[in-house]
């Protein structure tokens, strides 16, 4: 411990002791006090990929989620996040917080209302937690959060394969207002909330609200867990759930990719993760399905427009470093005209195939396949078309590192 001189000279005639200063000076400050339980965490995803299939910008790779054309065929930072935190304690009338940051490419247009179009940085989540101390505790997120549907999320680390699902292009991602989850036991767990719209974007309103709607006009979502109690057996801590969203989507493009455009639209999610007998081996089902309730037609979206996505997932935990991984998937949309912005095209089947080796600590290195193929035909061309081309099938190859910390 350094004094200072006149420290040093009170101390020689006895006025103060140096014990007693050397103690104050380590109290913390009310700062430290309250950053004393804030964490920050967070993740670097770098990439690489190529493509086996001729005219790849143009063919059915070009509609994968996060997989633009400007990142095809070569070397690529996707995004870096950076995640400030302080959860909830274990007392009644807890409180915290959570604040996610994205920057690169993966957050263009993540939510427009942050920065320019195609900034390359954005708000992912940034809410507060309260626990109100009603029979095992209701928590509460006030703000802007992830939407609770669907198998996949954003962050690719956190998924069994590194590139996205379309089913997860079909969902909502992000929601701006009030979510309250109840855990009623250890195998049932409720959530429901209202959001602005069903679009992302921090503080978005609803702005397809003619003379004789409301100006409350909200979104409003529901879901519930069940978990297999451990008496189960092999199926202890497999999960189903199940849930729905009705709002309205306000804009043409909602996150990276469109969805449904204008008036309300409603989706559908029920998702099931098993485990077998092979404690090495899990498996999961996910089903998403969308409708757009539009009163007329708007922009290039008819009235009734649809979507439908079915995915296999299975992953096999070969050892503590090796795992592989399986997705399958079948989209169905209503027609070419109408729901086109999910995939780029009609219905769509694709394989996906991950191994996945860590071999340095805080890193996950995955080397995937992917096939993706177009089943329908544009009506006004005749075409297998995505993206103005013509190619009716791709097979691309990823890599992909990611260190979290």
């Amino acid at each position: 411990m350094k004094f200072n001189k006149w420290t040093l000279g009170l101390a020689a005639v006895g006025l103060v002791s140096l014990t007693s200063v050397a103690r104050a000076d380590e109290k913390p400050s009310a700062v430290q006090t309250a950053l004393s339980n804030t964490t920050i965490s967070g993740y670097v995803s770098a990439s690489a990929n190529v493509g086996l299939t001729g005219n790849y910008a143009a063919s059915p790779a070009a509609s994968i989620p996060f997989q633009p054309t400007s990142k095809q065929n070569g070397f690529n930072l996707d995004v870096v996040k950076l995640t400030i935190a302080k959860p909830e304690d274990a007392t009644p009338w807890a409180a915290g917080y959570q604040v996610d940051l994205l920057f690169g490419p993966d957050a263009a247009n993540y939510n427009t209302t942050v920065g320019a179009a195609n900034a390359d940085y954005a708000i992912k989540q940034a809410y507060v937690t309260l626990n109100t101390p009603i029979g095992n505790g209701i928590d509460w997120k006030i703000g802007v959060f992830d939407s609770p549907l669907g198998y996949e999320v954003y962050d690719a680390g956190s998924n069994p394969n590194y590139t996205h699902s379309y089913g997860y292009n079909i969902e909502p991602t992000e929601l701006t207002g009030l979510q309250a989850t109840y855990k009623v036991n250890d195998a049932v767990s409720l959530n429901g909330g209202v959001a602005n719209t069903s679009a992302s974007g921090i503080n978005n309103r609803n702005s397809y609200q003619g003379s004789t709607r409301s100006d409350w006009n909200k979104a409003y979502f529901g879901d519930f867990t069940l978990t297999a109690p451990s008496s189960w057996g092999f199926l202890s801590g497999s999960s189903f759930f199940a849930g729905i969203l009705y709002g309205s989507v306000d804009t043409l493009t909602s996150g990276n990719y469109a969805r449904f455009q204008g008036g309300n639209q409603v989706n559908y999610y029920g998702g099931l993760t098993l485990n077998t007998p092979v404690k090495e081996l899990t498996t999961g089902v996910a089903f998403d399905y969308a409708r757009n309730l539009a009163d007329g037609a708007v922009g290039a979206i008819n009235t009734g427009a649809d979507v439908v996505a079915i995915g296999l997932y299975t992953t096999y935990k070969a050892t503590d470093k090796l795992s592989l991984s399986a997705r399958g998937e079948y989209v169905e949309q209503d027609d070419y005209t109408k729901a086109k912005s999910f995939t780029g095209s009609g219905n769509v089947i694709e394989l996906t195939g991950t191994i996945e080796y860590d071999l340095w600590a805080n890193v996950q290195s995955r080397l995937e396949a992917r096939w993706d193929q177009n089943l329908s035909k544009d009506g006004a061309t005749g075409r297998y078309d995505f993206g103005g081309g013509a190619e009716r099938a791709s097979v691309g190859l990823y890599a992909n590192i990611i260190y979290k910390f």
